[in-house]
């Protein structure tokens, strides 16, 4: 599953082969560190999932992974299965938010 690291200035949701494949993306989604305007750690992820998946691939209780579109937004969405997460908010950035079923790196934990 998609993978979240800190490199240099930013924070970087690293997407496997398959991942890549599934979100019709060619690179990871990279967003600065100073964007993030919050974050919290959720005990389902996959609830925290709104909107219509565009593009992505979606098995629910299994993956959610790619862009999700919602009303006045756009979230990144990297979610296996129905375990806990977090959810990154930002500001500035393509997305609004990441939501993710990966641990917050070192750095970024607050």
């Amino acid at each position: 599953m998609a993978e979240l690291e800190v490199e240099g200035d930013d924070l970087v949701v690293r997407l496997g082969p398959w991942e890549r494949i599934g979100t019709l993306r060619t690179s990871d989604v990279r967003v600065a560190c100073s964007s993030i305007a919050a974050r919290r750690r959720v005990d389902a992820a996959h609830h925290e999932v709104r909107g219509l998946r565009a593009p992505g691939t979606g098995l629910p209780g299994r993956i959610l992974i790619g862009t999700w579109l919602r009303r006045g937004g756009r979230d990144f969405v990297a979610v296996s299965g129905k375990g806990p997460g977090v959810v990154i908010e930002l500001r500035g950035e393509r997305f609004d938010r990441i939501v993710t079923t990966a641990p917050l790196p070192p750095g970024i934990e607050r």
